[in-house]
């Protein structure tokens, strides 16, 4: 088969393999062909997949940044590490990837969103570290302390671009995302990226390249990439939830409803710039693929594709994460491996608390006593492999709401907390602490239309399927009550 072939002639390869890891934040699967898409909104990652293992049902441990890229950098459980959300830091004390690996042969590298902690300084084993976001409230000038500013900041001073005077010496979210190509974000990373690659290209290297979008304002200079009259409504974006539906989730569609998209007009701009900053996105990867590719690195790297979660983009009426909905928690997963030219789809469920341990194996290197989850890279190398059920979570507060919002009655319900297990044969449970639970059979409705939790027919499931929660909360450390 492909894949043991491509394995041996890593493995006999005279150097290490490279990995190299794209990064972006709130990138949803199905804008890429191999997950649906039926327009060429990333036409470099469609290329990618076609030369890629596809892993169809790759899911997050919990769809908010802070944790979600907490157990990708560490291998571990959010509810275990602390990064419960997005105002979390990382432990110092866990290990993260390039600590993992103990292997100084590596030069390493974290270009981009870091959201784990401080933003500005090398950590976690990286030997280089480029920063695109700056501190909550840090004044950007010309005196400013280099300590104090992220890179991309910096980027802009130093080419004369400065905060507006109205917002007080910050280069705020909307300011960013108004500037042409050349100075956005997207193309300094991929620019830095490319530098990494010249600099590094005759040792081994891991390089994270972190992107901040497709991630609200969605707003960038490809607005008008897609024609407006071409964007496509998401089936379920006007049906709203009845009882069944857990409270927090019903209040988010009637808030989002009102201040996002009140109508189809402003849900199809605000669909057409997202789907802007996804192309966007995908020319910088292009071109990164292609520094990739002159410099002769393409026969010895992994190159791997995925997103710290989704996004809901309209559908059921709402946008962003935070909720365990396919579109929130389903994110994409392309793994090529060094001189892979042909698609492998792998349809098992797959978990990124598996991310770590696999790309250690696929670096030659053991397990770590600190992962929670297991290499999978058996996969890849085109091994079958009993499916498993995989768990998610969420554990947080939702920061959508606003008190005017809110009935004052029923804010408990903003603190609810889930735990989620999604079977190899379509079933996927959710239950709460607080709140309704729900269950829905992905495969006879994968737009999680119909609750099936209080349908008597499937108590056997809701029993099976809730015996596996409670066993896996107990092999990881699990408190929540649900």
């Amino acid at each position: 088969m492909l894949m043991p072939r491509l394995r041996a002639q890593s493995i006999q390869s005279a150097r290490k393999p490279n990995l190299l890891v794209f990064l972006p934040d709130q990138f949803r699967a199905d804008v890429l062909a191999c997950y649906g898409s039926r327009h060429a909104f990333a036409p470099n990652l469609d290329k990618l997949a076609s030369q890629s293992s596809i892993f169809s049902r790759a899911y997050i441990t919990q769809p908010v940044c802070t944790p979600s890229r907490s157990s990708l950098l560490s291998g571990t459980w959010p509810h275990w590490n602390g990064c419960i959300g997005n105002s979390s830091v990382l432990n110092p004390r866990l290990l993260c990837l390039p600590e993992l690996l103990v292997d100084n042969d590596y030069h390493t590298g974290y270009l981009g969103k870091w959201h784990l902690g401080d933003e500005f300084r090398a950590q976690h084993g990286f030997n280089e570290w480029l920063s695109i976001i700056d501190s909550k409230g840090t004044k950007v000038t010309d005196t400013s302390e280099a300590h104090e500013i992220s890179d991309y900041a910096k980027f802009l001073l130093a080419h004369g671009i400065k905060p507006k005077a109205s917002e007080h010496g910050i280069f705020s979210k909307g300011f960013i995302s108004r500037q042409p190509v050349e100075f956005s974000r997207v193309k300094f990373l991929e620019t830095k990226a490319c530098e990494f690659l010249d600099r590094h290209a005759r040792e081994p290297f891991i390089l994270f390249v972190a992107f901040y979008e497709p991630h609200p304002p969605y707003n960038g200079p490809l607005n008008n990439e897609h024609p407006l009259d071409q964007i496509e409504l998401e089936p379920t974006f006007r049906e709203f939830f009845g009882p069944d539906i857990p409270e927090r989730y019903r209040q988010r569609q009637l808030v989002q409803a009102k201040t996002i998209a009140p109508d189809t007009n402003s849900y199809r701009k605000i669909k057409q710039r997202y789907l802007g900053l996804v192309t966007e996105v995908d020319r910088s990867i292009g071109g990164v693929l292609t520094k990739l590719d002159q410099l002769g690195l393409d026969q010895n790297t992994i190159v791997v594709h995925t997103a710290d979660h989704g996004d809901m983009m309209g559908a059921h009426g709402l946008f962003g994460k935070c909720v365990l909905f396919e579109e929130s928690a389903r994110v994409p997963y392309l793994v090529r491996m060094p001189g892979q030219n042909r698609a492998c789809t792998i349809t098992q469920p797959v978990s990124h608390i598996d991310f770590v341990p696999t790309l250690l194996d696929l670096l030659g290197k053991t397990h770590h006593d600190q992962c929670a989850g297991a290499s999978r890279a058996a996969l890849l190398q085109g091994e079958s492999k009993s499916a498993e059920t995989i768990f998610l979570q969420w554990n947080g507060k939702d920061n959508v709401f606003k008190k005017s919002h809110m009935m004052p009655a029923n804010d408990a319900v903003l603190h609810e907390a889930t735990r989620a297990a999604i079977t190899p044969d379509g079933w996927k449970l959710c239950l709460r602490d607080i709140d309704k639970n729900e269950l829905y059979n992905l495969t006879n409705d994968p737009r999680e239309q119909h609750n099936l939790y209080n349908d008597a027919k499937y108590k056997d499931v809701i029993a099976r399927l809730t015996d596996e929660i409670h066993r896996w909360q107990e092999r990881h450390s699990d408190t929540l009550k649900v």
